[in-house]
């Protein structure tokens, strides 16, 4: 059941609006486009051994993979069995983005224990829009909270109401998009693959049903604009889809065969979508075509490409190339998008799986074994000028995705989250 709107909110919204806020904000996974493109420039070109200078470190992000959502005055983040609480239940959390300093912690439930321990704990990135805050657990329950408190606002059981579904064993993951006064998520059932709710009270909008989905995936919803339409991409268990934004209609599918797991994040270029899924599924570039009617259609730049698979790492578009990690073997790529052609292919200074985003010219590749590589985006050769070992790594995969954001990079390490200064003197 969804709960009535907060009596304060609207006190709240006043106030927050009167802060002061940095430059620039990175409100949810990926950042405010969710192309893992930071802004940035005049950041340093090569590091000292141990890393670039560190600004400061804080404890209490807890057992977890969600990246951050830094917004204003503050940083969210989600995990369980916080070093500052006295249970191992799951919190979203707030830290204070000027010194690390811990905010509020609020309880959104059990922590998610199945499987092997590398695979538990929270990995869904909040969402900030102006003063709520919004994160689904690995159980699929979708918490909306106040910025300023983490006071409870709203939640929805998106199994119980939506008959929502995972098409693997991993537990939700999504980072639910704001588009206006919408808020559209992926419970992946039959019933209701998408919907669309009221961002301030959780009330259904549309929904939207893709027959014989397998379940929700990993990733996290893009919009794109086509033939005058809004259109909402994202990547299901059965492969990416395409949804009308003002009525939640399917325009189109591309359905893929059945996977482990389907986990990063499409990429958008005007009418293209590039998507991927690891397990040597691969990476295709599709390119949406409008319909005379007013529907949309799709067809293949390229079908799936096996060269292009990325497990969760994620990809990111600089220019007119790709980079990525090939699956998960921590041997990053560089492709040709409109071609797929691989540019290169080479072993990092890391082991295991990357994830990657770029800033400045290059692209920051985190290993999981807790190596953190500054590479040349030049698609002519794999350049690694600079790495370095995060503290604290190793214990559990380095899988939380990082954030770079008014020349500072904050990488989250298990309970840990350290901010570091990239900007160049």
């Amino acid at each position: 059941m969804v709960s009535p709107i907060h009596p304060a909110l609207v006190a709240l919204s006043a106030a927050l609006a009167a802060a002061t806020a940095l430059a620039t904000d990175w409100p949810t996974f990926r950042g405010a486009a969710r192309t893992a493109l930071a802004p940035d420039t005049n950041l340093l070109e090569t590091w000292p051994e141990a890393g670039p200078p560190l600004v400061w470190e804080t404890k209490g992000a807890g057992r977890g993979y969600a990246s951050l959502a830094i917004v204003g005055t503050r940083i969210y983040t989600l995990g369980d069995g916080l070093s500052t609480a006295d249970d191992k239940d799951e919190y979203l959390v707030c830290f204070d983005r000027a010194t690390g300093a811990p905010v509020w912690k609020t309880k959104t439930g059990p922590a998610w224990n199945d499987g092997q321990e590398s695979w538990q704990s929270s990995r869904s990135t909040p969402t900030v829009d102006g003063d709520i805050v919004y994160v689904i657990t690995p159980f699929g329950t979708l918490v909306a909270c106040t910025t300023v408190d983490g006071s409870e606002v709203f939640r929805v059981d998106l199994k119980e109401r939506f008959g929502g579904k995972k098409g693997d064993a991993w537990g939700y993951s999504e980072s639910v998009l704001i588009d206006g006064d919408m808020l559209i998520c992926t419970p992946g059932g039959e019933e209701a693959t998408i919907v669309a709710l009221d961002k301030r009270t959780g009330d259904e909008r549309w929904r939207c049903t893709v027959p014989g989905v397998r379940g929700a995936g990993h990733a996290s919803a893009v919009i794109s604009h086509v033939g005058g339409r809004k259109i909402y991409v994202q990547t299901t268990a059965s492969g990416p889809v395409g949804v009308a934004a003002d009525t939640g209609a399917l325009l189109w599918h591309y359905p893929i065969d059945k996977t482990v797991a389907v986990i990063p994040t499409p990429i958008i270029r005007e009418d293209l979508v590039f998507f991927s899924a690891g397990y040597g599924r691969g990476g295709a570039l599709l390119r949406q075509v409008p319909q005379a009617d007013g529907g949309v259609t799709i067809e293949e730049v390229y079908g799936l490409k096996r060269e292009l698979a990325n497990k969760h790492g994620g990809i990111v578009l600089v220019g007119d190339h790709l980079y990525s990690d090939s699956d998960d073997k921590g041997i990053p790529f560089c492709a040709e998008l409109m071609t797929g052609t691989l540019a290169w292919k080479e072993r990092g200074s890391g082991k295991n799986s990357a994830n990657v985003m770029a800033a400045d010219g290059h692209v920051y590749i985190r290993f999981a074994n807790g190596t953190l590589a500054l590479v040349k985006a030049d698609p002519s050769s794999y350049q690694e000028v600079s790495q370095f070992t995060v503290p604290g790594s190793g214990d559990r995969p380095s899988w939380a995705h990082m954030v770079i954001l008014d020349g500072l990079l904050y990488l989250r390490e298990g309970d840990a989250i350290l901010c570091y200064d990239l900007r160049a003197k």
